[in-house]
C-alpha cells in the first residue's frame, strides 16, 4: 500500500528510546503483539525491556514489522470506541531464517526470557505428552542438530537451520550453552495444558535426542514458567489498515485489533529476571492450573462449539453466532456442564461467565469462526474431553460436551468452516461414510475409552443429526 498525500509511514527516528533487547519471542504475529508485546510495553520498568521478535511460519509480518522499526499500533476495540496505543517494546524483528540473529539472542547474556506462541500444533507433542520424535520434520531437525552439536566447539552460528519450533528453541540452547552464557526462562504462550511442563517435556526428549549432556544443562540453567494467556485478537484485514489510514494519516501495515479485556497469569521461577508486567495487571500465582482449566474450557471451549456448530448454521463470526439464540442456548449448556468440574468459586465463575458473554457479544471485535477453527485436533482433546469424561464419570450423558465433539465431526465432514488441521487428510477420512461409524472411529482417535461407551456414541451422533439436520443448514 503506498503512501498518499497527507500520510506518514509509522517508523522509528533516530531520537526514539530502544529498549535493550533482554527477550526472545518465537511465533511473531498479532496475539503476541497485542498481548506479551503490549504487558512489555506497559511495565513500569518498560525502558529496560526490549524484544527480538522473530516469525514462526511466514516471515511477511516480520518483513512489515522490521521495515517499521518494531513500531505498531494497537487499536482496542471496545463497544463504546477505539484506544489507540504506539508500542515501542519490539526493537528487531526477524524471520524465521535469520538463524544467525537467533543465535545472536541466545549468546548474549543479556537476554533472560523467551516467549513463544506457536499454536498447540507447534509445540508437536507425541501421545504420550513429551516431543514426537516420529515427526519426519522434528527428525530432520534432530538430525541437523545431532551433526552441529558433534562438531568441534559445538558448531558455529548460522550453520543449522531446524524449522520446527522445539529444535529452534533447542538450537539456541546448545548456542547459549555452547558460550556459557547464563540462565535463562522460557514462557510458552499457547493453550496448552499445563503449558511449561509440557514445553518442558518436549525440550528435554529432543535435547536427550540431540545430546544427552544437554538435558543436565537444562535442568540446571533453565527455567520453564507456566502461564495462562486471554485476549482476542482477531486478524486485522485490509479495510481495518485503510479504515486506520483514513481516520489518521498514518499507514500502518502491521496494525493490530484487539479487545479491551486481557488477562496473563503465571507460576514459575525467573532465574535472570523479568518485566515488571504485573504493573500492566499480570498476575503471579503459586498454581495457574484452576485458571488454566477456566480459560480452556469456558472461553476456548465455547470458542471450538462456537467455530463448529456456529458456522454450521451459517454465522461467520463469533458476535454474530451469539446473535443467535439456539448456539447461546449452546454455549450455556456447555458453559454449566464445564462449570461442574472447575475447582474455583462460584461467584468466581459466575462473573468470568458474564465477562465471556459480554465479550463474546462484542460487535467492534470481528473474530472469525474460521479462524478459530483451525487444528481442531490439538485443541479438541484439552478443551472439550476432561468434561466429557467428568460428565460421563458422573453418569450425565455430557450432551454440551458431545455436541462440540459432534460439530468438528461434521467440521470435518464438511460442513461449516473449512478444514485446516496438521492431520486433515487422515482426519476426513475418518469422519466419512455412515455417521454413527464414522462417530465411533472419530471419537477413538480422540479416546478409546469414549469410543466403547454407547452413551458418549449415542450422544454424539444424535448432536451430529441435528447439525445436519435442515433446520441448521447454513
Amino acid at each position: 500500500m503506498s503512501d498518499g498525500v497527507g500520510q506518514q509511514r509509522l517508523s522509528r527516528t533516530p531520537a526514539d528510546p530502544r529498549p535493550p533487547v533482554r527477550m526472545v519471542h518465537l511465533g511473531l504475529g498479532a496475539f503476541f503483539q497485542a498481548h506479551q508485546a503490549w504487558y512489555t510495553h506497559t511495565a513500569a520498568d518498560a525502558e529496560e525491556w526490549g524484544y527480538a521478535a522473530f516469525g514462526g511460519r511466514s516471515s511477511g509480518r516480520s518483513t512489515v514489522l522490521a521495515e517499521q522499526g518494531g513500531r505498531y499500533t494497537l487499536v482496542v476495540r471496545g463497544p463504546g470506541g477505539d484506544v489507540h496505543q504506539v508500542i515501542g517494546s519490539v526493537v528487531s524483528a526477524h524471520a524465521a531464517a535469520d538463524v544467525d540473529a537467533w543465535d545472536r539472542c541466545f549468546t548474549d547474556p543479556a537476554v533472560a526470557v523467551v516467549t513463544s506462541t506457536v499454536t498447540e500444533a507447534g509445540y508437536l507433542m507425541g501421545a504420550s505428552g513429551g516431543a514426537d520424535l516420529d515427526s519426519p520434520a522434528l527428525r530432520s531437525d534432530v538430525d541437523l542438530l545431532r551433526r552441529t552439536v558433534g562438531r568441534e566447539g559445538g558448531g558455529s552460528p548460522g550453520e543449522a537451520r531446524p524449522v520446527t519450533a522445539p529444535a529452534r528453541l533447542v538450537a539456541g540452547l546448545v548456542a547459549r550453552r555452547r558460550v556459557d552464557a547464563g540462565p535463562i526462562t522460557l514462557v510458552p504462550c499457547d493453550n496448552l495444558s499445563t503449558n511449561g511442563e509440557t514445553l518442558r517435556r518436549v525440550l528435554v526428549d529432543v535435547a536427550e535426542a540431540v545430546d544427552p549432556a544437554l538435558v543436565d544443562w537444562i535442568g540446571s540453567s533453565v527455567s520453564v514458567v507456566s502461564a495462562v494467556v486471554d485476549r482476542i485478537t482477531p486478524r486485522t484485514t485490509d479495510l481495518d489498515r485503510e479504515s486506520f489510514r483514513d481516520e489518521t494519516g498514518t499507514d500502518d501495515r502491521s496494525l493490530v485489533i484487539t479487545e479491551p479485556f486481557h488477562e496473563w497469569i503465571l507460576s514459575g521461577a525467573f532465574g535472570a529476571g523479568r518485566p515488571a508486567w504485573e504493573s500492566g495487571g499480570a498476575r503471579f500465582v503459586h498454581d495457574v492450573e484452576p485458571f488454566e482449566r477456566r480459560k480452556l474450557w469456558l472461553l476456548n471451549g465455547a470458542h471450538s462449539l462456537l467455530a463448529y456448530a456456529g458456522s454450521i448454521l451459517g454465522h461467520d463470526t463469533v458476535a454474530a453466532a451469539m446473535s443467535d439464540d439456539v448456539v447461546v442456548g449452546w454455549v450455556e449448556e456447555w458453559w454449566d456442564e464445564a462449570s461442574r468440574h472447575l475447582d474455583l468459586p462460584a461467584p468466581d465463575l459466575a462473573g468470568y461467565r458474564a465477562a465471556l458473554h459480554q465479550r463474546f457479544t462484542n460487535p467492534r471485535i470481528a473474530h472469525h469462526l474460521a479462524q478459530i477453527a483451525a487444528d481442531g485436533s490439538q485443541k479438541i482433546p484439552v478443551r472439550i474431553l476432561p468434561t466429557m469424561r467428568a460428565e460421563r464419570t458422573a453418569g450425565r450423558s455430557g450432551t454440551g460436551a458431545a455436541r462440540v465433539i459432534a460439530a468438528w465431526l461434521c467440521h470435518l465432514r464438511g460442513r461449516g468452516a473449512p478444514v485446516s488441521d496438521p492431520r486433515a487428510a487422515a482426519l476426513t477420512e475418518l469422519a466419512g461414510g455412515q455417521l454413527e461409524a464414522a462417530a465411533r472411529r472419530v471419537l477413538a482417535e480422540l479416546d478409546p475409552v469414549l469410543a466403547g461407551d454407547e452413551v458418549s456414541v449415542t450422544t454424539v451422533v444424535d448432536c451430529a443429526e441435528e447439525l445436519s439436520s435442515d433446520r441448521h443448514r447454513g
